[in-house]
């Protein structure tokens, strides 16, 4: 299995975001993982699709993109033109979950499908096939800096064990509270793409990305 991190713009520089964007990518991160909110989904009120197209020229990383608006298939289109690979939609906010799965990937993106940390992973048994990516939110999803919610982990612990009964290889990620000091637990319990946010960007961005992709190696082992 291999082991991905995705640093989260959110908690990066925005003054110097190019910057902060090259700086994970150079030091091992294979994913930048970028927040949208619309404030209707979520409090708050993120950036969209001119912020992504201007950074999507300095790095060659998978855009993941982490759509936390009501009804996202509306923007899908959108977002492959400012340049996401992978658009990741919450299952709370889609009417029509399977047919927006279908029109993300009919654009020629991956799609992952989010869950709140309240929604139980078994509202996903009919679709599991259709996806690229499951997100278990290990924290309520609209801001960062958050503490990690226990359960979580149990969480991605029946996830993997459903892919695992249908014979998928599905990635699954988890975002909200990780740090170098339970990451190990979390890629343990069957997670495979970490997002890490204030992990990374409080402090030396370079060193904390060094810092996470080494347990990824060690964990390897």
């Amino acid at each position: 299995m291999e082991y991905i991190l995705a640093p989260s713009i959110l908690a990066a520089d925005f003054g110097n975001l190019r910057q902060d964007v090259e700086t994970v990518a150079e030091a091992g991160a294979q994913y930048i993982h970028i927040d949208v909110m619309d404030g209707m989904f979520v409090p708050s009120i993120s950036f969209g699709m001119p912020v992504i197209k201007s950074i999507r020229s300095c790095t060659d990383k998978v855009f993941d993109v982490h759509m936390m608006v009501e009804e996202p298939g509306r923007y899908a289109e959108d977002m492959k033109k400012a340049g996401a690979d992978l658009l990741c939609v919450h299952q709370e906010a889609c009417r029509h979950l399977d047919r927006t799965i279908h029109q993300i990937h009919d654009l020629g993106m991956k799609v992952g499908v989010a869950l709140n940390p309240a929604t139980p992973v078994e509202t996903l048994e009919w679709i599991l096939e259709e996806v690229d990516m499951v997100l278990i939110m290990s924290v309520n999803p609209g801001f960062g800096g958050q503490k990690f919610i226990p359960y979580a982990l149990e969480k991605v612990k029946r996830l993997r064990a459903m892919l695992d009964e249908k014979g998928l290889k599905t990635d699954i990620q988890v975002d909200g509270g990780i740090g170098l000091g339970n990451v190990r637990q979390v890629l343990e319990a069957g997670a495979n793409i970490i997002v890490a946010g204030s992990a990374v960007y409080q402090g030396d961005a370079a060193v904390n990305t060094a810092a996470f992709c080494e347990i990824f190696k060690e964990m390897k082992k």
